[in-house]
């Protein structure tokens, strides 16, 4: 038996830790928006079927196989999306730096970063790798 689009995405946000509101800021909509695409009242675009794909880190296709998501639709979703956020590819870069030796300017970056970055859990990883780094370095 094949799931639901709607409860496939309630299980993925689920399995993330989000409440519906944290998923529909993420994603740009409402709450009221995600709730109606979760109980299978609303099917969601092409474009919010790849913007979930993203948030959620899988292939557009991926997201929507063995659901009964139009056929028509899927046909025009993306192949891939973008899967990360600005926050997470930093902070994969600062560890690459970081094994190499190369933390210098890293400080400010991560200053900047802080100032651009919006969910609580981005900016708590930003604030972890600030202090991290602050206590590897020599005063």
């Amino acid at each position: 038996m094949s799931l639901s689009l709607g409860a496939r995405l309630a299980a993925q946000r689920k399995a993330l830790g989000w409440t519906q509101q944290e998923l529909a800021d993420r994603l740009g909509a409402s709450r009221t928006a995600v709730s109606l695409m979760e109980s299978g009242l609303s099917t969601p675009s092409e474009r919010t079927v790849a913007l979930l794909a993203g948030i959620f880190k899988v292939a557009p296709h991926d997201l929507v196989a063995g659901t009964g998501y139009p056929v028509a639709k899927a046909e025009r979703l993306p192949v891939v999306v973008c899967s990360y956020t600005e926050v997470e590819l930093q902070l994969r870069l600062l560890e690459a730096d970081e094994a190499a030796g190369r933390c210098e300017g890293w400080d400010e970056r991560l200053r900047l970063l802080l100032k651009e970055a919006h969910d609580p859990r981005e900016r708590a990883s930003v604030v972890a790798a600030r202090a991290r780094l602050r206590r590897a370095s020599p005063t």
